[in-house]
């Protein structure tokens, strides 16, 4: 697919034609340069290697400056492969956020953000233990009852535990381009997407 990296700005809503207000998402997509392509006579398969945001040298090591020098580039500190590229590209080559058009749809995969370790009522939604009834003291947020007694003896793969929440790799399906601000590389999607502000998102479309 192809697509772009990018990263979130932050959200804000635009009003439609018919006066209705959108909540949108802007994003700083590209500029991109294309630091590889891979081939399947040399790779196996076939795939255009982007960077995004540059890197001070002195940040990198020596491999990664070299591997961008090839490109003719600066190093970068975001680097995603996207497979079966609707367009042929060469090393070097810069693509902008030119690449979408309004009113197209996209999937915008990102990093959702870090909540910590949380109990069963944040992480999973959870009512409490007897709804704050029956005498339930100060266990309101408790998760209760785990598993059986004499069988299975066990607690089951997959119980809904307190855990680490947040931090997973998330993707957002069709979101409409509402614009495309090419001067100064924006795209205004519908919706929200995951991750904090100034993560760094991909966009495919």
């Amino acid at each position: 697919m192809s697509g772009l990296i990018g990263k979130k700005i932050g959200m804000t809503s635009i009003f439609d034609e018919n006066g209705k207000n959108i909540p949108c998402t802007v994003i700083e997509a590209g500029p991109c340069v294309v630091t590889q392509v891979r081939t399947n006579a040399v790779d196996g398969y076939e795939a255009l290697q982007l960077g995004f945001d540059d890197k001070a040298e002195r940040h990198a090591t020596k491999a990664a400056v070299g591997h961008f020098k090839k490109a003719g580039t600066v190093a970068k500190k975001k680097v995603v492969e996207f497979q079966d590229f609707v367009n042929e590209h060469k090393l070097g080559d810069v693509i902008t956020v030119d690449l979408f058009a309004e009113g197209e749809f996209v999937d915008v995969q990102g990093v959702s953000k870090g909540k910590g370790f949380q109990g069963v009522v944040k992480r999973h939604g959870f009512g409490g233990v007897g709804q704050a009834t029956h005498g339930q003291h100060n266990r309101l947020r408790a998760p209760g009852s785990v598993g059986a007694s004499s069988y299975p003896s066990r607690v089951f793969k997959g119980m809904r535990m307190a855990g680490r929440t947040g931090g997973d790799n998330v993707t957002v399906q069709n979101l409409r381009v509402l614009k495309v601000v090419a001067e100064k590389n924006l795209l205004v999607v519908k919706g929200a997407i995951p991750g904090h502000k100034n993560s760094y998102v991909i966009i495919q479309k």
